[in-house]
Order: C-alpha cells, then sequence, then structure tokens
C-alpha cells in the first residue's frame, strides 16, 4: 500500500492521467474516464480535492463502489491535506474565532419581535378608543 500526499494528488488532474481521493483512499481513475456514466467531465471535477462528498452524493450503487477495488493505488497522507476553511458571513464571529459569541444582533432581534406586535396592539387600541368617543 503506497502513501500518497495531497500535492501528489493535484498532479493528477487531467483526461490522461486522473486520480481521486475518495474517503481517504486515492483511486488511479484514468481507465474509466471514457466509461464513467454522467462523463469524463464530472470526474476532472471531483480531481484535486476531496471528492468523497461528491461521491456519496450522487448515490452511488453497490456495484460501482464494489469497482473502486480496481482502481485502488493507496491511501492519502492525512497531514497533507489543507485544513477546509469555513464560511462565516460578514459581520458574524464564531466563538472559537473570538472567544465570545457576538449575541448582540440575535438579542435586538428578539427585543424586536417582543416589542413590535406590542405596538400593534397599543395601536389597534388607540384607534378603537377614539373611534368609540366619536360615535
Amino acid at each position: 500500500m503506497k502513501i500518497h500526499s495531497y500535492e501528489d494528488l493535484l498532479k493528477h488532474n487531467q483526461n490522461k492521467d486522473c486520480w481521486l481521493l475518495i474517503s481517504g483512499k486515492v483511486y488511479d481513475v484514468t481507465e474509466f474516464m471514457e466509461d464513467h456514466p454522467g462523463g469524463d467531465q464530472v470526474l476532472l471535477t471531483a480531481a484535486g480535492k476531496d471528492a468523497t462528498e461528491d461521491f456519496e452524493d450522487v448515490g452511488h450503487s453497490e456495484s460501482a463502489k464494489d469497482m473502486l477495488v480496481k482502481y485502488y493505488i493507496g491511501d492519502i497522507d492525512s497531514s497533507t491535506i489543507p485544513v477546509k476553511r469555513q464560511y462565516t458571513p460578514a459581520g458574524q464571529q464564531t466563538k472559537a474565532a473570538t472567544g465570545t459569541l457576538d449575541t448582540t444582533s440575535g438579542f435586538g432581534v428578539k427585543i424586536l419581535q417582543f416589542l413590535v406586535p406590542l405596538l400593534i396592539l397599543g395601536l389597534a387600541f388607540g384607534i378603537r378608543q377614539y373611534a368609540k368617543k366619536l360615535d
């Protein structure tokens, strides 16, 4: 069993030389490019990154999963895989990033959710009282 680095995996992203990383295992799918039911472009877009999620999302059959054995060429050195960065919307910070959770905007929304209905109720009551005086 050979251990491949992530940098090595990145070099194999062409139609004539395509490797995929699925569940920590490296597969040379070059021979399968023309036979893939979704076309070779599907495999090329998954090359050079962890394709585990892409592979699982499609819902491959058990026979498709069994085919992977034929193309297995080794495992990935997990220490060479870059850390995924998670998207954080602008203006929001996580507890891990700052040490505290930014709850100011959430608190303001909760206050407004409480006050707006009260204001509407008060306005309706005021209009009703005013209409009674006119009669």
